[in-house]
């Protein structure tokens, strides 16, 4: 069957004329029927035809079409790969952070590309203006649903599936590798037999042999890479010394730069012939490559490829690879998922991978089965040849994966707490019965009917009715008289930062305190339940130990060197033996602090949420604690900040006052200085107006006087506080764009020689430094 005859008006967007076997059989069902479809296919058998069948569907008829891609590189890759639809008169728009999105660009897409976690948080915040879009979706299309057993995003996607589908019902088209139970996930999904498919092996483009192969585990693990590396390489030899290739995935991007490395020498050792060294417009075209060790080692056959490469680098290793004239790539799993560069030989050479938050942990079964099935190249290789390399402690395990498959099981069991908290907090679920109605869209309920001793089905309805009343009994969900159930504050938040429960009530904790301070902040976030599973290695003890000299805390083990980290980070220096782990702990530990600032801003108060916010600018940019402010400033980064603060200028305020000829003589150019005084001028800049304040006042008396607090700057939700040597009087927290008067009480104290007014502004959402004026009352 050929495109142009099947969907005519779409023949463009395909990449090729005729469908294969595979296509042809579940065309039908999506060309025909408005039914919701589950397809099971082996990998590289042209699962991606049926998603963009699907698309073409919805577009004939006005609709938008949602794909749900496993993992961010794949969202830029299907933006790319879909130009074609551009072509066409469709626009495709890919969703990404919350900074990024173009609301008016997303709600005009035909084609939106989302990550499932970008899904949750549209799904979660449908009823703004933002994220309005998401409840116009006709079609979703999940790509590799298979991703429901993943430990970590297989409840995500399993929540926000279902929560889509009480949204706006959109048809649902579910792809995947094979799987046993896929009766399971049309289930869940309502997709009626006529439209699930199981396509075995033998809809496979080329037969695939698997096996497992042993090394010796030794006490070294850098040694034992190399072991794995050896092994690896006599597997791939045979294949390339037959003008075959070779894809062996390890487990970083620093593995693919060092694997390449070493097995160049070997290979050369061996006198393996391999590499394109005598064609001159290959070995030019080489040199243009960004990346100094792809340039050197390409030439002789030898690439990698990891999602940190330039996307120019990428795609010519791509290309060489599809060409063969490279024999031998060392990827990590990011293109098991992803691009289709099938080889006739793929090794999987590292079964482990250390996670800066989980610590060393086992690559999934799910990206094992993807990574081996990328064995076999379609039209050039009769059979492919996977491997799994591991030690032999572990060869049962993967003996049993690679020949019984893995049925996929839902998640949702672990983190129904969590998930049931946002559901309430989304207002989905509003009574007792909404509970029960919601546990009946998840696949964790299909697959407990489906496997009830396993999963306990009979008992079910109590564990999540159980979980409800320990979500009212900790505070994050009130009950009224007549079964209904309402999010509070701190179950609201909780769901709005994607926190763990506990780390929700250990914020919590921080704002019932009087004296929440910079260290108490970030003791708090690196305590957090998030970072759990981080490890310590023995190698980063003395580093942490160093950066920890001058503080003590009962903090342990992964905990403590989150703390390290991030004292490190504001104080701009990170030990070289924690970089490693630094940047993804920073991250994740600024998603906490902005959580923290809001907590702090709603339970005590905008000057403990402006504190924490300059602590979270502080983490960011490793700036002293006078220059955390100037980064509120557009175009002022770290070392610009330092200079500045250096120089007496801490503040946009202390920057419009001195103008110009302040920031020429800090070393800014006349066009950056004039940029960035434009920038400081939009923040707010906050001044006291005394009046008629008295200088003094007679022992015992009272009286009233009114200040007015200006704002000659950008308008910004502001705590205004007024305190009498140093005791509280008045406070306020407001949205300050033009000016605002305070009532202040002027007393004669007695026993006191005289009264000392300040009035504190602080910016709760703006890292900027607390603004002050005082005034002094002599009592006479």
């Amino acid at each position: 069957m050929k495109v142009a005859d099947a969907v005519p008006e779409f023949a463009d967007a395909f990449g090729f004329e005729e469908f294969n076997r595979m296509q042809r059989e579940a065309l039908p069902a999506i060309l025909e029927r408005d039914d919701n479809i589950v397809a099971a296919a082996p990998t590289a058998s042209g699962k991606t035809a049926l998603a963009e069948l699907a698309i073409c569907e919805t577009l004939r008829e006005d609709g938008t079409a949602l794909f749900v891609a496993p993992m961010r590189a794949l969202t830029n890759e299907k933006e790319s790969e879909w130009e074609r639809f551009e072509e066409l008169g469709y626009s495709v728009y890919v969703v990404t952070g919350e900074r990024d999105l173009n609301p008016r660009r997303a709600e005009r897409a035909d084609i939106l590309v989302m990550t499932p976690e970008k899904a949750d948080s549209a799904t979660r915040k449908h009823e703004s203006a933002r994220y309005g879009f998401i409840a116009d979706v006709d079609c979703c299309v999940i790509d590799e649903v298979h991703l429901l057993d993943s430990e970590k995003r297989g409840a995500v996607l399993e929540v926000t599936i279902s929560r889509l589908r009480r949204i706006c019902d959109p048809r649902v088209v579910a792809l995947s590798a094979t799987m046993p139970n896929v009766g399971d996930v049309a289930e869940w999904l309502d997709a009626p037999p006529k439209t699930t498919f199981q396509f075995g092996d033998e809809y496979r483009p080329v037969d695939l042999e698997t096996g497992v192969k042993t090394y010796t585990h030794g006490e070294n693990g850098f040694a034992d890479k190399y072991r794995r590396l050896y092994r690896a390489l006599d597997l791939a030899e045979p294949h390339i010394r037959e003008d075959g290739q070779s894809l062996v995935f390890v487990s970083s991007r620093q593995d693919t730069v060092m694997a390449a490395k070493k097995a160049r020498d070997e290979l050369a050792e061996r006198d393996v012939p391999m590499g394109a060294r005598g064609d001159y417009d290959f070995h030019t075209e080489a040199k243009e490559l960004n990346n100094e060790t792809l340039r050197h080692s390409v030439p002789d056959g030898v690439a990698f490829h990891h999602a940190g490469l330039s996307k120019f680098d990428r795609d010519k290793v791509e290309a060489w690879f599809k060409e063969g004239k490279i024999q031998l790539l060392f990827s990590t799993s990011t293109l098991a998922w992803g691009v289709n560069l099938p080889a006739r030989c793929v090794v999987i050479r590292d079964t482990k991978h250390h996670d800066p938050l989980e610590g060393d942990v086992d690559i999934s079964p799910l990206d094992v089965l993807q990574m081996l099935g990328r064995a076999g190249r379609p039209g050039y290789d009769d059979v492919g040849y996977g491997w799994v390399v591991c030690d032999r402690s572990d060869a049962d395990k993967y003996r049993a994966l690679l020949r019984d498959g893995k049925e996929i099981e839902s998640r949702l069991a672990a983190e129904v707490e969590s998930h049931l908290n946002a559901e309430i907090a989304l207002g989905t679920i509003t009574g007792l019965d909404d509970v029960m109605d919601w546990l009946e869209t998840t696949f964790y309920y299909v697959r407990a009917k489906s496997k009830p001793d396993e999963y306990d089905f009979e008992g079910i309805r109590d564990r999540v009715r159980d979980t409800l009343n320990s979500l009212v009994d900790k505070g994050f969900v009130e009950t009224d008289d007549s079964l209904g159930v309402e999010a509070t504050t701190l179950g609201r938040l909780t769901s709005k930062y994607y926190l763990r429960l506990e780390t929700a009530e250990r914020f919590k904790r921080l704002a019932d305190r009087d004296d929440v301070d910079e260290a108490g902040v970030l003791r708090t976030v690196a305590a957090a339940a998030e970072f759990d599973s981080v490890s310590a290695r023995a190698s980063e003890t003395d580093a942490v130990d160093r950066v920890l000299s001058d503080t003590s805390t009962d903090l342990e083990d992964g905990h403590r060197k989150v703390y390290a980290i991030l004292r490190a980070a504001v104080r701009g220096k990170t030990p070289s033996d924690l970089r490693s782990d630094a940047w993804v702990i920073r991250q994740n530990a600024l998603r906490l602090l902005a959580a923290l600032r809001e907590f702090l801003d709603d339970f005590a108060g905008a000057r403990a949420a402006n504190l924490a916010r300059r602590v979270e600018a502080r983490v960011e940019h490793g700036v002293p604690a006078e220059a955390a402010g100037l980064t509120a400033v557009d175009g002022i980064g770290s070392s610009r900040a330092e200079n500045l603060a250096a120089g007496g200028l801490t503040s946009p305020a202390a920057l419009v006052a001195g103008g110009a000829s302040e920031l020429a003589a800090a070393g800014l150019s006349e066009g950056v200085a004039e940029r960035v005084l434009k920038q400081a001028k939009r923040l707010p800049r906050a001044e006291v107006e005394w009046a008629d304040f008295p200088d003094s006042i007679g022992v015992g008396e009272n009286d009233v006087r009114e200040l007015t607090v200006r704002n000659r700057g950008g308008g910004a939700r502001a705590g205004i506080r007024v305190t009498a040597n140093g005791v509280e009087m008045h406070e306020k927290t407001l949205y300050f764009s033009d000016e605002t008067t305070v009532p202040v009480g002027v007393f004669g104290a007695a026993g006191e020689s005289e009264m000392r007014y300040e009035v504190e502004v602080v910016y709760p959402e703006l890292p900027l430094l607390p603004e002050t004026d005082a005034r002094t009352v002599s009592i006479d």
